[in-house]
């Protein structure tokens, strides 16, 4: 991996600029040929050959046999190894990689520290794009953008909307109510979550999100493993609630995702309008069959089940392993009922160690899909997901493909993921080139 010392400028606001060098552990190039590779373009189910890459401006700029390489052009031999589409994780959580208790008593600024080097661990992983599923991630959004840290694309939702006693209030029982001169808890003072009640605090959260720059808005309508006073059967937020969060989010073209596991709440956020369901383990044949029918998306993770977070209680570890095991029963119904608009993530929150594993999501699914659905999930699919945040899309254009026009974000793998997708799960050792928008982070070839 090359790492240079690049001359930045910065402009913010438009009204003044800071000049500066800092330090990036990225490469830019003019233009980038790769030759020699067998693609994966996100979709089809067998690799491309013969076809040269030809990256410019940060695009896919042509894809053709035998392309001239332009000139002062870097040319990359790929030796037979297979390109795949940057991966896109769908529920991260980049500003949550404290244990429960550090969540809620570290300071901002060590935070944000922590938030930095989990950006640039999930991009040493191959991860170019997260879809970012609760926290402040605003600012560290803008440090990636603007070269400060290296890390993926972030779609920010911003702080997790739940009512009082839902998903995102983590006060203790014995904690004092608002009523009575309490506060709410660090997560929600410091912008990672946000607790609101009724129709028109629910309008000021949603668009609070949307003026900080939030490109879909995040609702919790059921209980959550992580916190303390929800079960995971209880449904949050009356359908009057949920149809405001939704109608702020399509009046600025976007969309909600909702957290929920239940079936009850499933419907319930599908009848007012939420276009994809985070999590979902507990969903019954007929409601999952419901989503497939109202075209709506599944947000579903593995890797997060597997381990009990640091800081835990057992009450939240009981529900921890609950949800883990409606995973086989979800998944298997999928399938039978050919429903295949779902996502790739890890939602891996508290457990700074376990990002060390986050690419073990290929392999935990293996058990229920084929190599090729994994990949497409980890990378097109994706893309037609984060297309729904439509003109608040920050990136527009198209990614989780490898196609002319769409965002140059790549993999050279020694491996070939469509026969065994087990490769993925060792970044080290099998993904030889990572490139985000036609900028190379790592290369190992010879």
């Amino acid at each position: 991996m090359r790492v240079l010392l690049t001359s930045v400028t910065f402009a913010i606001a438009g009204t003044f600029t800071i000049a500066g060098d800092v330090a990036t552990a990225q490469e830019t190039q003019s233009s980038v040929l790769i030759t020699g590779a067998k693609i994966f373009d996100g979709v089809s189910g067998t690799l491309i050959e013969g076809q040269d890459v030809l990256v410019q401006d940060g695009k896919f700029a042509q894809i053709a046999a035998d392309i001239a390489a332009p000139e002062g052009a870097t040319v990359i031999d790929a030796a037979g190894r297979v390109m795949t589409p940057g991966l896109i994780y769908m529920h991260e959580h980049l500003m949550m990689q404290l244990s429960s208790p550090e969540l809620l008593f570290r300071d901002d600024r060590y935070k944000a520290l922590v938030g930095g080097k989990t950006a640039g661990d999930y991009l040493m992983r191959g991860i170019t794009t997260v879809r970012d599923a609760a926290g402040n991630t605003y600012g560290l959004k803008a440090a990636i953008d603007q070269g400060v840290v290296v890390g993926p694309r972030i779609y920010p939702s911003g702080p997790m909307i739940s009512q009082t006693s839902g998903h995102s209030d983590h006060r203790l029982p014995p904690e004092k109510s608002l009523a009575m001169g309490g506060q709410h808890d660090a997560l929600v003072i410091s912008g990672d979550m946000a607790v609101a009640d009724g129709v028109p605090q629910m309008l000021v959260a949603a668009r609070e999100n949307l003026r900080r720059g939030s490109s879909q808005i995040k609702i919790a309508v059921g209980g959550g493993t992580g916190s303390i006073s929800d079960p995971l059967e209880v449904i949050e937020f009356t359908p009057e609630e949920i149809r405001a969060a939704t109608q702020a989010a399509e009046d600025f073209g976007t969309y909600v995702m909702a957290h929920v596991y239940n079936t009850a709440g499933i419907r319930r956020a599908i009848d007012n309008g939420v276009k994809s369901i985070e999590h979902g383990n507990l969903i019954d044949r007929e409601t999952l069959q419901y989503i497939k029918d109202n075209d709506v998306w599944l947000s579903p993770q593995v890797s997060v089940y597997t381990f009990i977070p640091p800081g835990y209680t057992e009450g939240q570890a009981a529900k921890h392993r609950q949800a883990f095991a409606g995973i086989d029963q979800m998944f298997q119904t999928a399938k039978e009922i050919g429903f295949d608009k779902i996502v790739f993530g890890s939602d891996i929150i508290s457990s700074p160690d376990a990002i060390d594993t986050i690419n073990g999501e290929f392999t935990l699914r293996a058990q229920w899909f084929t190599p090729v659905e994994i990949m497409r999930q980890a990378t097109s699919k994706g893309g037609e997901l984060l297309a729904l945040s439509n003109v608040l899309n920050p990136y527009p254009g198209e990614l989780g493909v490898i196609k002319e026009g769409a965002h140059a974000d790549l993999l050279l793998i020694d491996g070939n993921p469509l026969e065994d997708v087990s490769v993925m799960t060792d970044h080290e050792a099998n993904f030889d080139l990572i490139m985000k928008g036609g900028e190379i982070y790592k290369e190992t070839l010879e």
